[in-house]
C-alpha cells in the first residue's frame, strides 16, 4: 500500500512541476497528419452476435427435448433424502466460496506487483 501512495505522490509532483512543455507546435503538426479515425459499424456486429446466441439457443432447447432435462434433474432432486441435500447445498457452498477465495487472492496479488 505504501508503494501505490508513494507512485501517486510521485505522479502528483511530476504533474505539478511541469504542466505543459512548449514545443512550437509540433504535437498540433503530427496531429493535423494523422489519417482520420474510421468509423465502424458496431450495430451490425452486435446483430450478428445477438442472432448467433438466439440461435444457439433456439437448437439447445430442441436437441434437449423441449427442456424436459431441466424437468427430469428438478424431479431427480426433490426425490433424494434430506441427508444428500444437504451435503449437496455444502458441496456446492464450498465450491463456490474456494473460488470466490481464489480470485480475490489472484487479484490482491495482481495489485501487490
Amino acid at each position: 500500500m505504501d508503494e501505490i501512495s508513494e507512485e501517486d505522490q510521485l505522479d502528483r509532483q511530476l504533474r505539478e512541476a511541469a504542466p505543459y512543455i512548449d514545443d512550437n507546435g509540433f504535437t498540433a503538426r503530427v496531429l493535423q497528419q494523422l489519417p482520420a479515425p474510421r468509423r465502424t459499424r458496431r450495430s451490425f456486429r452486435g446483430a450478428v452476435l445477438l442472432a448467433a446466441a438466439l440461435l444457439a439457443s433456439a437448437l439447445a432447447y430442441v436437441a434437449s427435448d423441449g427442456g424436459r432435462f431441466l424437468i427430469v434433474a428438478m424431479e431427480r432432486l426433490v426425490t433424494l433424502p434430506t441427508e444428500w441435500l444437504f451435503a449437496l447445498a455444502l458441496g456446492s457452498g464450498l465450491l463456490v466460496m474456494t473460488a470466490g477465495a481464489i480470485a480475490a487472492i489472484a487479484k490482491a496479488s495482481e495489485l501487490q506487483s
